[in-house]
């Protein structure tokens, strides 16, 4: 079946820039600005248009002195209420219907039993609370509540691995005004990284990535729990290092819950392969396109708008540009008469078909590979090469498939992906015929 080009997954893909005025400012704390070149015009406004408040930020009324969206709403209403407007993406899709060899491919893990597509942030509390995939951790808040940044910031990493039901009972709003300004009055639109591991994994390189993308980056990226306290973590430190291959090697080369060399999320209890799961790396795959240069996240999913009263600011409503005007004529900018809803329509049934294809492989090798542990005719040795093989074939495929754009944000890596898993998957089945 087709799976994604609803929008939704373009939607996800464009993280949260919420609260406050416009992207033009810089992080606090620091000195990296927003930089204009290339971008003096998004559609019909301009940033030139927006007319920058000086104001202080309100009193906090949540319990834990996070200043939330409510208390911004008289001083930034149409942002507020645009926020609350992500409230309409409710719809799910599950992907293990549409695609059954998900089930087979994750066995043993919990997106076998629960994986669709992501609601709305009005949601996202909801959702994780529902979810059918065990989480006895509060880490599995990371990314759900400006609430459990908060925490984290106060308490340390601690946090994360207490239990997720005590934890949640404190949780009080979903993605918010925190999560990428702090309770600064994010004057002139300046952003917080609020989230600590991304300061901890990229330290000064963090000043290389445009802050926008950076702020959406903060949770929209590959991670993993860390052996040592279940903290929430970047796999690499750099942009250079944050390609599917520099991830692969260094997941590769730390520690495991058992001691040994060689990270895994799980052991697949068919084949007894240590495998990786990926998250969404929409960071990771936008910042090696060719887009990251000229745009950032919120050029092509917060469309600048006009109130009736004439106030001019950044939608926080989080859209696909090919479902929005304003966006679609930031697209001309570079792309001129091209029907661009079409253009990416169909570069994204080129990937789905692609992905549909190398999954399908790829569940012939667990099922392969099962019945060869099974038949006990192979050394050790012998299966865990073929397991190697195996892990690295669904890392890469794994990297493709859960980023939410689909090829959008970088159709070349996309591609490169599929065609390293299915190369994979082709060695390891080999070694099984031999």
């Amino acid at each position: 079946m087709e799976k994604r080009h609803l929008g939704l997954k373009i939607i996800i893909a464009a993280a949260v820039i919420i609260a406050a005025v416009a992207l033009i400012g810089g992080f606090i704390g620091g000195d990296l600005m927003y930089h204009l070149e290339n971008r003096d015009k998004i559609g019909p406004l301009t940033r030139s248009d927006i007319e920058y408040l000086n104001v202080a930020a309100p009193t906090a009324t949540s319990k834990d002195g996070t200043v939330n969206a409510a208390d911004w709403a008289e001083i930034y209403p149409y942002i507020v209420a645009t926020m609350g407007d992500n409230a309409k993406n409710s719809y799910v899709t599950s992907y293990l219907e549409e695609d059954p060899y998900l089930v087979n491919i994750y066995e043993g893990y919990g997106f076998a039993k629960d994986y669709g597509s992501a609601r709305g942030h009005e949601y996202t509390l909801e959702d994780v609370a529902a979810t059918e995939r065990p989480h006895p951790n509060a880490n599995c808040l990371t990314c759900k509540t400006p609430n459990f940044a908060k925490l984290v910031n106060d308490l340390g990493v601690s946090v994360y691995k207490m239990p997720f039901d005590e934890v949640m009972a404190m949780m009080e709003e979903n993605i918010s005004c925190y999560t990428c300004h702090g309770n600064e009055a994010g004057n002139a639109g300046k952003l917080v990284v609020t989230h600590s591991y991304v300061t901890k994994a990229l330290g000064d390189n963090v000043s290389t990535f445009d802050p926008a993308t950076v702020s959406c980056g903060q949770c929209h990226i590959e991670y993993y729990f860390t052996v040592e306290n279940a903290e929430t973590m970047m796999p690499y430190s750099s942009l250079e290092t944050m390609t599917p291959e520099a991830i692969l090697a260094y997941y590769d080369s730390i520690g495991n819950k058992d001691g040994g060399v060689g990270f895994y999320d799980w052991i697949q209890p068919g084949t007894g392969t240590p495998m990786l799961k990926a998250q969404h790396p929409e960071f990771e795959t936008f910042s090696h396109g060719k887009h990251a240069a000229l745009l950032n996240c919120a050029d092509c999913h917060m469309p600048m708008e006009m109130a009736e009263d004439g106030t001019v600011y950044h939608s926080h409503i989080l859209v696909s540009p090919l479902e929005n005007e304003t966006l679609l004529e930031s697209c001309a900018a570079c792309h001129q008469d091209t029907d661009m809803v079409t253009f990416v329509h169909r570069l994204q049934d080129r990937v789905t078909a692609r992905e549909t294809e190398v999954g399908n492989k790829l569940s012939d090798l667990k099922d392969a590979l099962t019945a060869a542990v099974e038949a006990g005719k192979l050394t050790e040795a012998e299966l865990d090469a073929v397991r190697k093989l195996h892990r690295e074939a669904q890392w890469f495929f794994d990297f493709c498939y859960v980023e939410n754009a689909e090829g959008a944000h970088n159709s070349e890596l996309a591609f490169r992906c599929l065609d390293t898993s299915e190369q994979k998957i082709d060695e390891a089945m080999a070694l099984l015929n031999a």
